[in-house]
């Protein structure tokens, strides 16, 4: 398929699209052609590029939480840079991923004030999050380029994922968030943000860290 092609198809919301033999090459002047910024995912694994437009609940979902972790970060006085659906790529693993969210946390100062990011030489994200409405989470992707720390969120249920020699286990806790109830806690906030409202959400977050320290 050419980027042409490619330009033409219309992917409902929702929607993914598989394509199989598409080499690094293709799959580099597909990232060039699509341009920055848009809307659709894209994940590359050796040779099949997945592409998949997501749906307004995964969107919702995805920035409240990303809010309740900057809020975390904020108030706990950590630096962070948030780097949204950034394409990450490694052309040795054959590997590339855009996630719903990531962040640069214990890496942050070693990425600060890059305009460009190169996995060749670079950190990668210390923590990614995925919104699994449309069950996109590509684990071995992330693993392979070593992102240390994977937030899959399913059904209202927090699950996070440790990289262990290569490979993800899942944990009670977040490692980069030790003896936060996190993994109950933030699914509840979510929720209440439906019925009061971000802002309000927010506020009552931040109160009950500061209670935490």
């Amino acid at each position: 398929m050419t980027t042409l092609e490619l330009q033409q198809l219309t992917i409902p919301p929702g929607q993914t699209l598989l394509i199989s033999g598409v080499d690094w090459q293709t799959f580099e002047a597909i990232l060039i052609e699509l341009g920055e910024p848009h809307t659709a995912r894209i994940a590359y694994d050796n040779g099949i590029l997945e592409i998949i437009t997501p749906l307004p609940e995964h969107e919702a979902v995805k920035e409240i939480l990303s809010d309740l972790l900057k809020a975390l970060l904020e108030e706990l006085d950590i630096e962070f840079l948030t780097l949204g659906s950034t394409t990450f790529k490694h052309p040795d693993t054959l590997k590339g991923i855009e996630p719903d969210q990531c962040f640069y946390i214990q890496n942050e100062a070693a990425v600060r004030g890059k305009d460009r990011l190169d996995l060749r030489f670079d950190p990668p994200p210390d923590l990614a999050i995925e919104i699994d409405i449309t069950s996109r989470t590509h684990p071995n992707t992330y693993a392979a380029l070593g992102v240390p720390e994977l937030w899959r969120r399913n059904q209202n249920q927090l699950q996070f994922n440790r990289l262990i020699d290569g490979h993800y286990q899942e944990v009670p806790e977040s490692p980069t968030f030790p003896g936060l109830p996190l993994q109950d806690l933030l699914p509840q906030y979510i929720t209440q943000s439906r019925i009061q409202g971000r802002n309000q959400t927010l506020k009552a977050f931040r109160t009950w860290v500061r209670a935490q320290l």
